[in-house]
């Protein structure tokens, strides 16, 4: 009994919520608030941004506080947090994923890659940047970027 009553005693450990960040702009945005599913769709990263997206929903950063939440279908999203590179064998698949998703479907580009191409532009592979294949609502920047602001962005279209 000793391990439950500690974990009892300590409760809940998780970062402490930041200031509410901006509301991200947009008539979608605006149409989409509270509770946001999220479908994550990998155009070809090198996974330092799914690592990162991970910690955000791990119970450290705990986006879920915030009304976020990953879902397995494009069906059931409001938004799609794309990372990566457009690669030409996923280029058709990112736009028949957005295709799927209600409207308004929100998408955020995730990581210097899915906004520029990053380090892979020029690459064989490489058939662009998110923005070319979909409409982009919301940029993160870095490389990969951080799991704060990761939250802040998803915080943004939460409104939350």
């Amino acid at each position: 009994m000793g391990l439950i009553d500690k974990i009892c005693r300590t409760g809940r450990v998780a970062e402490p919520a930041p200031p509410v960040p901006e509301r991200a702009e947009g008539e979608a945005v605006e149409r989409v608030s509270g509770s946001v599913q999220v479908r994550h769709v990998d155009a070809g990263s090198c996974n330092g941004c799914e690592i990162e997206i991970g910690q955000a929903f791990s119970p450290v950063y705990d986006v879920e506080r915030y009304g976020v939440r990953l879902v397995a279908s494009p069906r059931h999203a409001d938004a799609l947090v794309v990372t990566g590179p457009v690669t030409r064998n996923m280029a058709d698949a990112l736009r028949k994923t957005y295709e799927a998703a209600p409207r308004p479907c929100l998408v955020v580009a995730l990581g210097d890659c899915a906004r520029d191409c990053g380090m892979f532009a020029g690459g064989h592979g490489v058939a662009g940047p998110v923005s070319e294949f979909v409409p982009v609502d919301v940029e993160v920047p870095g490389c990969p970027p951080p799991p704060e602001a990761i939250v802040a962005a998803l915080r943004g279209l939460s409104g939350r």
